[in-house]
């Protein structure tokens, strides 16, 4: 997984996971680190890069499965958005 970036618009942190050869995009809200990290706000760069990476394989997973189909995905990580890159 490679983190590209937080998207002010959108308050996500962009990522691209290889699935199946294929880079796939995604947004993942930076209100989940802020929400497991009982933070209350929103968190530093540095607290929520560390957050993604505590939790690389659970995010890479729920890429993986969203992005093979319509598939049920638990919460927190039901939050995350596939996007198209341009």
């Amino acid at each position: 997984m490679e983190i590209k970036g937080r998207d002010p618009a959108t308050e996500c942190y962009r990522v691209v996971v290889d699935v199946d050869g294929t880079p796939v995009a995604a947004l993942v809200p930076e209100r989940l680190a802020a929400e497991r990290l009982t933070l209350g706000s929103r968190p530093s760069h540095e607290a929520a890069y560390t957050w993604i990476a505590a939790n690389k394989d659970q995010i890479e997973r729920t890429i993986t499965r969203m992005a093979q189909g319509p598939a049920r995905i638990r919460a927190p990580f039901d939050q995350i958005m596939l996007v198209e890159e341009h």
